[in-house]
């Protein structure tokens, strides 16, 4: 009797789902098609094919909104978490994790002034670990010219971050006194607390900045010009205009006649550190690496050893040594934040018929300003950190 009635449910079940069918095509048979209705009646067509159109029209353009908002969502975000554009030629799957980004955070004790000794130098230690693997492999590890990290090539081609032309430059200069920056130190974003972060974003968008995008000289001049407006509500000066026109043309050293967008960056965050934090939070910044290239330039200065040197030597120094120096002099092995006097007889010397620098000529008030050791380093902490990035570009121009 049981399977009687297991049957008996069954013939139901299927006889009830043959119904539900059947009225479905009927349903479907006694709706008009757009096409007849529309071939039904003159006064109705006109509506009908707009209504099609408009159909087709948002099938066209529905999907690619999304990606259009998805796409910008990202590279905003990229830009909040300080994460550069992706490389194209990304193996996923075979790849680490990369690190996760912690801005950091304003201590109570910031703005007091440091205590950094003139006398006392800094033990300077390299990890002994690569900071990716945790592995020990001797000489095959690469030093950061800023921080203590060191890595292997190996290990910053499966996170991205070693491609085919920096490969090569990592591979030779990471051992010399040019120095090569992890990226970490590469990235000055980084150095940009989540609040001072949110406000370089709001600036960005106001200014309609594209991120991860190239900016030519009008749209870098353009984008001055509001932000100076924004800020004072007055047109920016013409000397502040031709400034910025300089500023341009040292963030953009190949003279392509465009930047790209991580120099652009890193101008940007260095710029907005120098406007909201004080000088003396600034060199907090400073590692005992950086400082210990410092303490070597003053010294080199101070010829007579008083504690103290002229202004148009602290200019010199802003303008040689804590800048960039372009890439066909890097063979030379002089280094990108080179903090030593430049003999006669060494490569980047005007042997070779270019001058790094062209050093103004000190006015008489520069000659008896005297700066001692807090004050250069003050007057310098910008131009340490902006020569940070491994770019040949110069992402904070020295004022003449």
């Amino acid at each position: 009797m049981g399977v009687l009635m297991s049957r008996r449910q069954t013939v139901e079940r299927v006889q009830k789902v043959s119904l539900a069918v059947s009225a479905f095509k009927d349903g479907l048979r006694e709706q008009p098609s757009t096409r007849r209705r529309a071939e039904a009646g003159t006064a109705r067509q006109g509506t009908l094919e707009q209504e099609v159109q408009e159909g087709e029209e948002e099938a066209v353009a529905g999907p690619s909104q999304p990606e259009e908002s998805s796409a910008a969502k990202a590279a905003w975000e990229r830009l909040r978490d300080g994460r550069g554009v992706e490389p194209e030629e990304f193996d996923r799957a075979n790849r680490f994790t990369p690190p996760a980004f912690i801005r950091p955070k304003r201590e109570l004790h910031d703005d007091e002034p440091p205590d950094i000794s003139l006398e006392q130098r800094e033990q300077i230690l390299n990890d002994e670990m690569c900071e990716i693997c945790e592995v020990w492999t001797a000489e095959s590890l690469f030093p950061c010219r800023i921080c203590h990290r060191v890595y292997h090539d190996g290990c910053l081609r499966r996170m991205g971050y070693l491609q085919k032309d920096s490969a090569v430059e990592v591979t030779e200069t990471a051992h010399t006194e040019t120095g090569w920056s992890c990226y970490y130190c590469d990235n000055l974003n980084l150095l940009l607390t989540e609040e001072e972060m949110y406000s370089l974003m709001e600036t960005l968008k106001n200014c309609k900045i594209i991120p991860e995008s190239c900016l030519t000289l009008d749209d870098f001049l353009h984008y001055k010009h509001q932000v100076h407006k924004q800020q004072f509500e007055r047109t920016m000066p013409e000397a502040q205009e031709e400034q910025a026109a300089l500023q341009f043309n040292a963030l953009d050293p190949d003279k392509k006649g465009h930047i790209e967008w991580q120099d652009f960056l890193s101008h940007e965050s260095i710029q907005l550190l120098q406007k909201i934090r004080p000088q003396n939070a600034l060199l907090r910044l400073l590692t005992p690496k950086e400082r210990e290239r410092a303490r070597t330039a003053f010294l080199a200065l101070d010829q007579d050893n008083d504690g103290f040197i002229g202004e148009a030597e602290c200019r010199q120094a802003r303008h040689s040594w804590f800048r960039k120096h372009q890439k066909e002099m890097l063979s030379c092995n002089v280094s990108i934040s080179h903090v030593g006097p430049i003999s006669e007889g060494s490569p980047a010397s005007s042997k070779n018929g270019k001058s790094p620098e062209k050093i103004l000529p000190a006015t008489k008030q520069e000659e008896t300003r005297s700066i001692d050791w807090p004050g250069f380093l003050r007057e310098n902490v910008a131009y340490i950190l902006a020569a940070r990035p491994n770019s040949a570009a110069l992402h904070l121009q020295p004022l003449a």
